[in-house]
């Protein structure tokens, strides 16, 4: 009865009625519009804004660090397996449309984030905590609506996200190594326990080490394959074109598999949208200090995500010849390509490259459940405690266990955290665009933006003393 409920709900919010798809690119071209095209028309200022962007304090961590965490959570299989599988289900045409849903998700994640930011709070030790349930909390006033998101979210990014992802890990170093599951969890489990003890700050150091050079180190080895191979870059880069406007023999079929598996795969991946990064962007100190400072850096995280990483395994399969001909989907299909590139180390390339993108996510999903702590008074030594016994639990069971259900789940709750998410947003759309419109008018006239309360109108109020 539980998996014909979960099923039924995927169906509406992901399947055939596709509700979440239409939601979130509706949202992008709101927030597009609302906004003045931001993501376009300050695209530079995104980048001067990481010039300050490593000033932490007592009360949070740095710009840097919370770009850096909401990476890691983003930066996962979506970026390897995600990007085949739109690949050999939607054709090479899906790159185009994953670009485009990008392009409209960066206003969505910069109207988010500085929700995050704006309504953030203090938790038992003085630190920034934030996310959706608390602009939902104190901009809206409705508790029983934050109430329902956190638990979506400690369900899904606390709990069976991390499991999925040890999934992910295990399976990879199963098949190129042959090393037993139980094993490798355990190893997971110790390295994971080490690095979130340090709560948020310790997965913000671990983040802003990790993450530069797991990307840097990725998109420089596609740069390589793409510059030994740039007399089929021009035709691959038109095959793209033309196929996501339905331009190739096989037509309108080919048109509409191109656009969803594209759209899906590139929302799935960015998270824009989905509630998950304001978590992170309401955790740090701004620079300068104003919520749509991490607007802005946020809004750089989706671009990056999707624009630079996902862009850079479609080159790579695409230009080894991977195509919706390929019988092949997922995983497998970038291992085959990588290996026709650089030979038998390309699948130990790709295994490496699975198992450390799979686990920064695993240590970032922690931070943004514990984040919600507060919300239930549970920021304390004891909530804390059984939090991290329950997760490091379900990465013990994920590492081992067959997947298809739980899957499904982790789906539903994703599906219905985005859901509140969306409608909290645009809800709150008049107080995005007032703080908005305080920072471009200063930023306009040559100033330092500052935010202090009352500077401009908000719906319900901020946590007194945090402005």
């Amino acid at each position: 009865m539980i998996n014909d409920i979960v099923s039924a709900v995927n169906n509406v919010l992901w399947g055939n009625g596709q509700v979440l798809i239409f939601m979130l690119i509706a949202c992008g071209v709101w927030f597009t519009v609302k906004l003045g095209g931001v993501q376009i028309r300050h695209f530079g200022h995104m980048f001067t804004l990481l010039k300050g962007s490593n000033k932490s304090s007592s009360e949070g961590i740095s710009a840097f660090q919370a770009l850096c965490t909401s990476l890691s959570a983003r930066v996962g299989t979506g970026n390897l397996a995600g990007v085949a599988v739109a690949i050999s289900l939607g054709g090479s045409g899906a790159i185009f449309w994953m670009w485009m849903i990008a392009l409209l998700g960066m206003a969505t994640g910069f109207a988010e984030s500085v929700l995050g930011q704006l309504y953030k709070v203090k938790d038992e030790n003085g630190e920034f905590r934030g996310g959706p349930a608390y602009y939902i909390k104190q901009g809206l006033n409705k508790t029983w609506l934050a109430v329902a998101f956190s638990l979506f979210l400690f369900f899904g990014y606390g709990f069976v996200f991390s499991a999925v992802q040890a999934n992910t890990i295990t399976d990879a170093l199963n098949n190129a190594y042959q090393f037993p599951s139980e094993y490798t969890g355990i190893v997971i489990i110790v390295m994971a326990a080490l690095i979130v003890v340090g709560g948020l700050r310790g997965i913000a150091r671990f983040a802003e080490y990790v993450v530069p050079f797991m990307a840097v180190g990725y998109v420089s080895v596609a740069l390589v394959i793409t510059v030994l191979n740039i007399d089929l870059l021009p035709a691959m880069l038109l095959d793209i074109v033309k196929s996501a406007f339905g331009l190739q023999e096989a037509g309108a079929g080919a048109l509409g598999a191109a656009i969803k598996n594209g759209i899906q795969r590139g929302l799935y991946s960015n998270e824009a949208g989905s509630g998950s990064v304001p978590h992170a962007a309401a955790s740090a100190v701004p620079y300068p200090n104003h919520p749509v400072s991490q607007g802005y850096v946020q809004m750089l995280g989706v671009f990056i995500d999707t624009m630079i990483l996902c862009t850079a395994t479609a080159f790579i399969i695409l230009l080894a010849g991977g195509s919706s001909s390929d019988q092949m989907e997922g995983i497998r299909l970038t291992q085959e390509a990588m290996s026709s590139h650089l030979g038998t180390g390309g699948t130990d390339f790709v295994a490496a490259a699975i198992s450390l993108f799979a686990f920064t996510s695993v240590v970032a999903n922690y931070a943004y459940g514990e984040s919600n702590l507060h919300m239930f008074k549970l920021d304390n030594r004891a909530g804390r405690a059984a939090y991290t016994i329950g997760y490091l639990a379900m990465i013990y069971w994920g590492a081992q266990a067959a997947l298809p259900q739980v899957w499904a789940m982790a789906d539903m709750a994703l599906g219905l955290m985005t859901v509140i998410n969306i409608i909290a947003i645009v809800w709150m759309t008049p107080t995005i665009v007032s703080i908005s419109k305080d920072y471009f008018t200063k930023h306009d006239k040559g100033e330092k933006p500052e935010y202090k309360t009352g500077d401009c109108e908000i719906q319900g109020k901020s946590e007194e003393g945090i402005w």
